[in-house]
This record gives structure tokens, C-alpha cells and sequence, in this order.
């Protein structure tokens, strides 16, 4: 573990929030798996970070309850129905972050606000992000979420943006009813009054967007 997470954990005790370092995608999954109680119910955001550890199917087979907005097969109203009772109703929250600051805040974008409900009051939550997701300030993790992630996640999902179109942000154009926005709300969060509720496991690889 760097100088660099070894003080940005420091930042988040200060903040509340407990850091963990895991050197690769095997030790993270473990450490979740640990965490997360085998009778306990997950609700999850949408995350190739969370796709690269491969830790909903490892939740599911061993018996946890996921409410999995993102089953194969199931209709558009099931799974939005999914996503509420993953935000409001399950005992553990798994997301990844768009950006992550050198200074402690963590950044989130949302396009439905499942994840950012589920973020901010679910009784336990669990961000995952690779190193790449580190940045000096907030403006850049804020920068990094809408002119990095976003689009690539509007050309992985197929949607009709601006930015599908050349993979740079235009947000002031990028508004209904000509254009399908992903950008809808934002969450940075700077600290946590509930101990113990928000954890963050930084991975030494590069996940996800």
C-alpha cells in the first residue's frame, strides 16, 4: 500500500468513513464475503467494478439474498422494482464510485437514484473502487465522473446521449426529450456521521470506469 492510500484512509477516519486496503479483485471479494452476512439481504448498483470481482454471483450461490436489478430475463418494471427495494430495504449496499479524492470525498452519479439512495441511507455500505479511480480534488473526482465514466457507460449501455456520439460531455445540451440523460443527480460524500455504516475497499488494480 502507497503513501498515497495509506493517508487517504487517515482522511476518511477523520471523516468516519473506514478504509480498507486489498492488494487485488480475490482479496476484495473475500473481504466482502466477510463482511456481508450469509443470511443478510445486498442491494446493488450497476458496476463493472462490482462485474470484475464477480461477487454477486458468489453472494447468490452461497445463499445471500441480492436484490439483482439486473437478472437476465426479467421486464423493464421488475427490475426498476428491484432497484427500490435494493436502495430502501436491504441490510448491506454494494456500489463502486465514479471518483474518489485525495482530499476524502467520494462521488456518484446516477441516472434513476437507486444508487444514490442506497449510498446514503442503507444500514451498511460498501464502495469498491480500483486505484484508478483516485484523483487529487473533488472537482477532478467530479470531472472524472461526467467527462470520463459517463460516457463510457452511455456507449457500454447503449444510450442516447451527446456524449454516445463522441465521447465528450455536453451537459448543457443533454436534456429531454431529445436526448436520454444519464447525469441526473450527483452525491459527494465528505463524511459520515454513523460510525462504521460506510466502508470503502481500495483495490491496488484498475476497475471499472
Amino acid at each position: 500500500m502507497g503513501d498515497k492510500i495509506s493517508d487517504l484512509i487517515k482522511t476518511w477516519q477523520k471523516r468516519n468513513i473506514c478504509g480498507i486496503y486489498c492488494a487485488d479483485i480475490k482479496e476484495a471479494s473475500a473481504m466482502i464475503l466477510e463482511m456481508v452476512s450469509v443470511s443478510g439481504s445486498v442491494g446493488i448498483s450497476g458496476s463493472q467494478t462490482l462485474e470484475q470481482l464477480g461477487i454477486v454471483r458468489m453472494l447468490e450461490e452461497r445463499g445471500t439474498k441480492v436484490f439483482n436489478p439486473y437478472e437476465p430475463g426479467i421486464t423493464r418494471e421488475e427490475s426498476l422494482a428491484l432497484r427500490r427495494k435494493g436502495a430502501v430495504e436491504a441490510d448491506y449496499y454494494l456500489a463502486s464510485a465514479n471518483g474518489v479524492s485525495e482530499t476524502g470525498e467520494l462521488v456518484f452519479f446516477s441516472a434513476f437514484g437507486n444508487r444514490i439512495a442506497g449510498i446514503s441511507y442503507a444500514p451498511k455500505v460498501i464502495i469498491v473502487c480500483g486505484i484508478n479511480k483516485i484523483v487529487p480534488t473533488l472537482d477532478e473526482a467530479i470531472k472524472r465522473g461526467r467527462e470520463y465514466a459517463t460516457p463510457l457507460n452511455c456507449k457500454r449501455l447503449n444510450w442516447n446521449t451527446p456524449c454516445f456520439k463522441d465521447g465528450v460531455c455536453h451537459k448543457d445540451i443533454c436534456l429531454f426529450p431529445e436526448y436520454k440523460r444519464m447525469c441526473c443527480q450527483v452525491l459527494a460524500i465528505e463524511a459520515e456521521p454513523a460510525p462504521d455504516r460506510l466502508k470503502v475497499i481500495v483495490v491496488g488494480e484498475k476497475l471499472g470506469f
